[in-house]
């Protein structure tokens, strides 16, 4: 899915565990001030941000940029609500999918795509404790068998 040309800049590792992912969106990020120099030096997290549809907009609310440190009087709120820039069908589409079925959006990663800073979204529906359970579980059975063949193989 991904171009060359694409760096990951930080991965919300959370968003697999907590949500079950049914769709993914690629959007844009203003940016102010001194922000696009953070997030090339990697100081963002994403962990309890989410994306919301208000008035046929896009905004990344909860999302983490520090302050760059030679920014001075430039710096911006690390934890501002930021604009998302989508096409408009999409975020029709969004709303409706969220309206109708209870979904939630939530940022996957953010990556720098030809210079330009870009979120991956993820259209995603929340687990159930026993579902993340179950999930861990699946993945230890199957990291088992991977050893085992493993062993197996060497011998």
């Amino acid at each position: 899915m991904r171009n060359k040309g694409v760096k990951v800049i930080s991965k919300n590792r959370k968003a697999f565990h907590d949500y079950e992912i049914e769709d993914q969106f690629e959007a844009g990020i203003v940016l102010t001030g001194t922000e696009i120099k953070s997030i090339r030096k990697g100081s963002v997290n994403l962990r309890d941000a989410y994306a919301r549809i208000d008035r046929g907009e896009v905004f990344l609310l909860g999302m983490h940029i520090s302050p760059f440190e030679q920014g001075n009087r430039y710096n911006v709120d690390p934890i501002r609500t930021r604009k998302l820039l989508m096409h408009r069908k999409e975020i029709d589409k969004l709303a409706g999918l969220i309206k109708t079925r209870g979904l939630t959006l939530i940022p996957l990663d953010l990556h720098l795509r030809n210079g330009f800073a870009k979120v991956q979204l993820g259209l995603a529906r929340g687990k159930k404790l026993y579902d993340k359970r179950a999930t861990a579980a699946k993945r230890d059975a199957e990291r088992m068998i991977q050893r085992k063949l493993k062993e197996q193989n060497y011998r």
